[in-house]
């Protein structure tokens, strides 16, 4: 099934709730966090087609604390949920869940391959 492109709503619905929260953690307002010395930034929201959830995924300085910062986030998913909910005028506020992004870490092992000696010499004969 191939992945449909999302809307101009969804798009903004997504970059909304991203600046919301960033600046919710960047405040220093989520208690959860507080213990965790890893610098958390969110970097992308994706809103699904009928607005009712919104999946947030986020890096953090140390990838030891991915975990940590996962379940303090998801215990102040509600929390964010009525900050966004009071900041904006959507009709439905969307579930908010939170994933770790890994697309760097799969970057780093691509580029960890394409510069392995044994594929290099195999990019060299062609």
């Amino acid at each position: 099934m191939a992945i449909k492109e999302q809307s101009q709503r969804q798009l903004r619905v997504g970059q909304e709730i991203k600046r919301i929260i960033a600046a919710e953690i960047n405040q220093g307002r989520i208690r959860n966090l507080e213990g965790i010395g890893a610098l958390v930034t969110i970097m992308e929201a994706q809103v699904s087609p009928d607005l009712k959830y919104a999946d947030v995924y986020f890096i953090t300085s140390d990838s030891e604390a991915d975990k940590e910062v996962l379940e303090g986030l998801q215990l102040a998913s509600n929390h964010f949920r009525k900050v966004v909910a009071s900041k904006t005028a959507l009709r439905y506020v969307p579930e908010i869940r939170f994933k770790i992004d890994d697309s760097f870490a799969e970057a780093d092992k691509i580029e960890k391959l394409l510069h392995d000696p044994k594929v290099t010499r195999d990019l060299s004969e062609n």
